[in-house]
């Protein structure tokens, strides 16, 4: 029986397609669009499956039919012998019939007059005892095999007939399943585009938000810099210029601490930066796959931060702030403590969100339920 390997091919060439689309930029419109597609795919492995049944049958019906065709040949072989031999009994029997009547029999007159057909003739000669016995059984022998020949031949029509309509009957199934199977590859297709342009779409958008987000953390790095050296300049001269009482007496100088701006680690948002695109791991924390919690464990441990790879305890031993007062480099917490970001400004944040998703960038406004906001210390 044969073996195309149509579903095995369909759904190896198919899954392949559908799988590569899982490392990409995602969105809850492509995951809802490769939803779609594993479903497709499903349908057509089943199709493809249906496909290959079908075939197998039709080729097991034209196998019988030629099995059949065969047989007629056979028999319309044995058909034609049947009506030779029966054409020398009936020559050899009119042979003897012509030979009784030249004669002159009446026995042989009253034979051959009320005959209609050579069975009867032969039966009636019998009866008057004008044929020998020899020449009856030959007749009779003639007879019964084009009889069993001719009934075989029947037989064999008409099994031909069921066959050719069992086969018709397959082969439009056949068409039919290989309609449906292009139609819903066809689908597939379609939906593969879609997710390609989609994740095009979603790469730019991340792409225009970490320029913007990388701006923005330049410009905030700088501001605070000058922020710092200001304070250092105007502490320098507190200390190095002596102030007089209202008496005339130079009182000495005051040193004024120069401590945190408060402003928290934006150096963590710029690195977390680097890692968009990184597939999402479960358990994962590092450049080769990460989780939520592990992607800001990671960052953190490049600022030399040791943070535990768990988000509650993450929540747990860092420093609450209200939303007012994010900055980029804070963390940001959802759904019960179930997931946490890096913020970046503007209301955005870095995360990786879940299996099948990359490290990406997410708003806070649309992501989900907001738990609060915490600082690294």
């Amino acid at each position: 029986m044969r073996r195309h390997g149509l579903v095995l091919l369909c759904t190896l060439a198919l899954a392949t397609a559908v799988a590569a689309t899982a490392w990409a930029h995602s969105t809850p419109q492509i995951r809802a669009q490769q939803a779609h597609a594993r479903a497709v795919l499903a349908q057509v492995d089943q199709i493809g499956a249906n496909l290959q049944k079908i075939e197998d049958q039709a080729w097991n019906a034209k196998q019988r039919l030629t099995a059949v065709n065969g047989s007629l040949k056979r028999n319309e072989y044995q058909l034609h012998l049947a009506k030779g031999n029966l054409r020398a009994a009936q020559r050899r029997l009119m042979s003897r019939i012509y030979s009784l009547y030249v004669n002159g029999s009446p026995s042989t007159i009253d034979v051959i007059a009320g005959a209609k057909s050579i069975s009867e003739l032969i039966d009636r000669a019998e009866s008057a005892q004008v044929l020998s016995s020899q020449d009856a059984a030959l007749g009779q022998q003639a007879l019964r095999f084009e009889h069993t020949v001719q009934r075989r031949e029947r037989q064999l029509q008409q099994l031909k007939r069921q066959r050719v309509a069992a086969l018709a009957e397959l082969q439009a199934k056949q068409r039919t399943i290989t309609s449906e199977l292009a139609r819903e590859k066809h689908l597939l297709a379609s939906i593969h585009s879609s997710i390609d342009k989609l994740q095009q779409q979603e790469a730019a958008r991340e792409r225009r938000l970490r320029a913007l987000a990388e701006a923005r953390l330049k410009e905030q790095l700088a501001e605070q810099a000058a922020a710092r050296a200001a304070a250092a300049q105007a502490a320098q001269s507190s200390a190095t210029s002596p102030v007089s009482s209202g008496g005339g007496v130079v009182l000495p100088p005051v040193t004024i601490p120069v401590g945190s701006t408060g402003a928290g680690h934006p150096q963590a948002a710029s690195i977390a930066l680097q890692y968009l695109g990184v597939p999402y791991v479960w358990g994962g924390a590092s450049p080769a796959g990460f989780d939520c919690s592990g992607l800001v464990m990671y960052v953190y441990a490049q600022l030399g931060i040791s943070l535990p790879h768990y988000t509650v305890a993450q929540w747990s031993s860092t420093i609450p702030i209200s939303p007012s007062e994010l900055q980029p480099g804070d963390l940001v917490f959802f759904d019960g403590l179930g997931h946490v970001g890096i913020y970046i400004g503007g209301g955005q944040f870095v995360d990786a969100p879940h299996t099948g998703s990359v490290v990406r960038i997410d708003s806070l406004s649309s992501f989900g339920s907001f738990n609060g906001a915490r600082r690294v210390p």
